[in-house]
């Protein structure tokens, strides 16, 4: 396997830029409030344990006291696996959700330390009253989404840029002490085949690969002129993210690679981290923990290009990798009519996937957090694998 080079700071040539403008709010668009929600025909116990050890917080502590946590997207992906964590050490947490009839995966937990509410993320007032005597916040609701069509935009924009603003300035007027806003390595843009650390500052001349790209930064750079002013949060920055109930396109290429269904790949030069969505819900309750107010935290694993991960996916099926690659060029060529063979989005895509990485470490998190995401390997046998 390809190594990356070593992590290094990467200074860019220009300063960073406030909040890129987004379009007006589309009213006829209700804005989700989580990442990829499930649905009921899902397994019932689509997250029965995530087999990770004790944070650093805990086991150095000893006891610690129950608190009142809330958590934004509670069922998307990422948010389900940090609810279930917070959840069985003991914390009362609120999970709000756009719509609870949704969640079967977590409904279990309802009376037993845990409270669903159902909102949007668009109403202030509203959010307010869910954070009154929190003790600590969790904002990881948002929409992802690559190759869009343009008239999805507003939605998208209010649900990442939108709900992020909506959300702080809540636990603002709540006087929530304790804030850990979920971002992403994407912000960072195209590391160029460099692993960059929490200091690297893209380059805004580049443009972005995607309107996700564009307003993740935008909530990005919501949160960090909220801590200039002096709001306590944290910011964790995961890589991409898999496990058990994953359902992007990545995931859904592992996962046939795995099976010995993939024919051939695509766009598999794209280089990635990979985090297990368990290890991830650990980094964030520990960022919740021990996290610097003010301070970020990139949230990896193991870092490579998509072709090598695909190997490792097939190999823990028992299977040979896809012998066949789609050329770059040919996939660029398509994206040219994407309009005209039903892929208006291709060319977003191509230009979010095509050689692009998103690689940084997690040197950081290591040392402050004591976070310690398991092996590639290790991580698709439970993915893949489970019974």
């Amino acid at each position: 396997m390809t190594e990356p080079e070593k992590p290094r700071r990467i200074r860019s040539r220009t300063k960073r830029a406030s909040t890129p403008p987004g379009p007006a709010k589309s009213p006829e668009v209700e804005a989700p409030a989580s990442d990829v929600e499930a649905t009921a025909p899902e397994i019932e116990a689509l997250v029965p344990d995530i087999d990770a050890p004790a944070t650093v917080a805990e086991s150095a502590a000893g006891p610690r006291a129950r608190r009142r946590i809330v958590v934004t997207g509670g069922a998307g992906f990422v948010g389900r696996y940090v609810v279930r964590r917070l959840h069985e050490r003991g914390d009362q947490v609120v999970a709000v959700v756009r719509d609870r009839s949704r969640v079967p995966f977590i409904n279990d937990l309802v009376g037993e330390g845990l409270e669903i509410v159902e909102d949007d993320l668009s109403d202030v007032p509203r959010l307010t009253e869910h954070l009154r005597d929190a003790d600590g916040v969790i904002h990881a609701a948002g929409r992802y989404a690559v190759g869009i069509r343009h008239n999805e935009r507003g939605a998208m924009w209010d649900a990442n840029v939108g709900a992020t603003t909506a959300v702080l300035d809540a636990a603002e007027v709540a006087r929530v002490p304790r804030i850990v806003y979920v971002s992403t390595c994407g912000v960072f843009g195209n590391t160029r085949s460099q692993v960059v650390d929490e200091s690297y500052r893209r380059d805004l001349r580049d443009g972005f690969v995607s309107w996700y790209d564009q307003t993740k930064y935008g909530a990005h750079e919501v949160a960090d002129l909220r801590i200039r002013a002096g709001a306590p949060i944290v910011i964790v920055l995961p890589s991409q993210v898999y496990g058990p109930g994953d359902h992007s396109d990545v995931g859904e290429q592992l996962r046939r690679a795995a099976a010995g269904q993939l024919r051939y790949a695509a766009l598999d030069d794209v280089g990635l981290g990979f985090v297990h969505a368990g290890d991830l819900a650990m980094g964030i309750v520990a960022a919740l923990d021990l996290g610097r107010v003010g301070e970020a935290y990139v949230l990896s694993g193991p870092t490579m290009r998509l072709r090598e991960a695909i190997q490792v996916a097939a190999a823990v099926g028992g299977h040979p990798p896809p012998r066949l690659r789609v050329p770059n060029g040919l996939v660029r060529a398509l994206a040219r009519i994407g309009g005209l063979i039903g892929r208006p989005g291709l060319r977003e895509i191509v230009s979010a996937g095509a050689g692009v990485t998103y690689w940084a470490s997690a040197a950081k998190a290591h040392r402050e957090l004591g976070f310690s995401p398991r092996g590639l390997e290790e991580g698709f046998r439970d993915t893949f694998t489970r019974a």
